[in-house]
């Protein structure tokens, strides 16, 4: 499996899983569109659209950095015209932007709401819909960064707000795979088995602590790999979850995707996972 030669339109690219699967796909020879907002090193969270974009040009892909507010529906537009010029075409679509707040109905401002849906939802809606005329060239991909549908009431109870944004997305890529279908293009969801180690759930926890019970980015990678090099729709319509996919790839071992190697700390589920 390899995605030489591909194009990969990653939002939200510029750190965490979406810097971990640009810099994957980049290993095989990819052409990587880093779209997100971040031109400018922000003081808590490293990683800019041009410091990635450096990193996919050493890991042997080529790069196109990409400033681009995935709430911003000329932005978006503009941004997948720019990249299908540059890079003659676009393969794959990946929805990684997102907006987190852990919040229940009663505390959330609504712009916080606001914020969540059209980061979450609304974007995946709209990025897709701009990607569909160079996707359908390519029979190509779109694979979103959202969990499974599991209605138990614990997922529910103290976060509805983000979980419903959330769950939007994987609603849509149900949605998506079957009204693209005579296009030949493949919609799926991807989700953590476990918390992933990264610099945004560093900011939102306050410290690294619960790493320790953490898996890096490079399974999320793999798996995202995985999904992306499927071809002919063998793989569509389906809310994954990376070790899973994974394991039926013939993956066996996943000790060397821990933060903590050779622990014995038991790894803790990410959220929608019981």
């Amino acid at each position: 499996m390899s995605l030489q030669g591909k194009t990969l339109f990653i939002t939200g690219a510029s750190r965490g899983i979406g810097r971990e699967i640009a810099l994957r796909a980049a290993r095989d020879g990819a052409n990587i569109v880093i779209a997100a907002k971040s031109a400018e090193p922000h003081p808590k969270l490293p990683g800019t659209i041009y410091s990635v974009a450096e990193e996919v040009e050493a890991a042997g892909g080529k790069a196109l950095a990409l400033q681009v507010d995935v709430r911003d529906e000329v932005a978006v537009h503009q941004a997948l015209a720019r990249a299908n010029e540059h890079f003659g075409g676009i393969d794959a679509l990946v929805n990684n932007a997102g907006a987190i707040k852990l919040t229940g109905v009663q505390h959330l401002e609504l712009k916080r709401f606001d914020l969540m849906h059209q980061i979450n939802t609304r974007a995946v809606l709209l990025c897709s819909q701009a990607a569909l005329p160079y996707l359908k060239k390519f029979a190509g991909h779109i694979l979103n960064l959202s969990p499974p549908l599991n209605l138990a009431t614990q997922w529910f109870a103290q976060y509805s707000p983000y979980t419903v944004t959330k769950y939007g997305m994987s609603m849509l890529t149900l949605g998506m795979s079957e009204e693209f279908r005579n296009y030949g293009i493949s919609v799926n969801s991807l989700w953590p088995q476990t918390m992933i180690a990264t610099a945004a759930i560093e900011f939102q926890l306050g410290s690294r602590e619960s790493f320790k019970h953490a898996r890096t980015p490079a399974i999320m990678a793999d798996a995202a790999h995985v999904i992306l090099s499927s071809t002919n729709r063998s793989l569509t319509g389906r809310l994954l979850i990376d070790e899973e996919i994974l394991r039926e790839n013939g993956v066996t071992e996943f000790e060397h995707y821990r933060f903590a190697p050779g622990t014995s700390d038991k790894l803790m589920p990410d959220l929608f996972i019981d």
